[in-house]
């Protein structure tokens, strides 16, 4: 029986692929969000919790929560819990700067975001990552930054809270304290693990490997000392599409001083635990990515 299970999973893995690089259904078919919510460890995002939402900000429904156009999370209730107990918690997003503009898809995480802010007056840290488009993408390092540069100024044209947001680019910004913790979050990491979570194969260069802690460690508020060095225990929240799951905080612990409710078989001088972006690793005790997550057009570039 298990046998026939495994062999399911197996074959409905082939008919789709979701992963930060490539989204891609069978025969051109459409994408299974319910499938994704269930191998992502994720939750839908029921009525109850919209209307928790417009309680807490005062504020209507966003069209985008009315839609469903956001339609999953992690742990969203931990972070209105410590809202309502007047814990502030921070903004994480980010793009990836292939084009010269962005279109309206590229468009929506930054357009709730802003909702978010205004809502809660939290504050906002937008990594662009020149360094993966490098990487993936047939562009020069010079390229990369100058493309970052023009995808700032689309963002910036949203109209965030310029006293409460730091946007930021990886070849400009990296080192110091967030380095620190790429490496903490690297060193727990196996190959087995991340060609697991990402597919990477003998073909892709060592560069690809290697960048998932990037990403990853913006939600962590120490690889900020700048923004929050006298609140290393501030939380994190994460509009994000829901193929870029697999990149925020998934199977890395640091210790950076951020307390993670939703895991509490953990010891508290382990000050953090992320679970892995696989429905094997995502059990009930182990959700620790807290984030919004929205669709994705199938090939979609991001």
């Amino acid at each position: 029986m298990e046998k026939r299970e495994e062999a399911k999973e197996v074959v409905e893995e082939e008919e789709q692929v979701v992963n930060p690089w490539e989204v891609s259904a069978k025969d051109g078919g459409k994408i299974d969000y319910d499938k994704l919510i269930d191998k992502f460890g994720c939750q839908r995002l029921d009525e109850s919790l919209i209307q928790r939402v417009q309680r807490l900000t005062n504020r209507p429904v966003h069209v985008f929560l009315r839609r469903r156009v956001f339609f999953a999370h992690r742990d969203f209730n931990d972070i209105l819990d410590a809202y309502e107990k007047g814990q502030k918690f921070y903004l994480y997003t980010g793009r990836g700067p292939s084009s010269e503009a962005l279109h309206l898809g590229h468009l929506i995480p930054f357009m709730f975001t802003k909702l978010l802010q205004d809502a809660f007056k939290v504050p906002l840290v937008i990594q662009l990552t020149d360094d993966e488009k490098y990487m993936w993408k047939n562009l020069s390092v010079e390229e990369s930054q100058r493309l970052a540069r023009e995808n700032a100024k689309d963002i910036i044209a949203c109209g965030f809270d310029v006293s409460k947001t730091f946007i930021f680019s990886d070849f400009d910004y990296v080192g110091g304290a967030f380095y620190k913790n790429m490496v903490k979050a690297a060193k727990c990491v196996t190959y087995n693990k991340v060609v697991g979570i990402f597919g990477f194969t003998g073909e892709d260069h060592i560069g690809k490997v290697s960048f998932p802690p990037v990403q990853a460690v913006p939600s962590f508020p120490s690889s900020f000392p700048h923004l929050f060095s006298s609140n290393d225990n501030i939380r994190c929240l994460i509009p994000c599409a829901i193929d870029q799951i697999s990149h925020q905080p998934s199977i890395y612990v640091l210790d950076t001083g951020v307390l993670v409710p939703s895991i509490p078989d953990i010891k508290m001088g382990l000050k953090l635990a992320l679970a892995d972006s696989t429905r094997e690793e995502v059990d009930s005790k182990r959700k620790g990515h807290r984030g919004l997550v929205y669709g994705r057009l199938e090939g979609q570039d991001t």
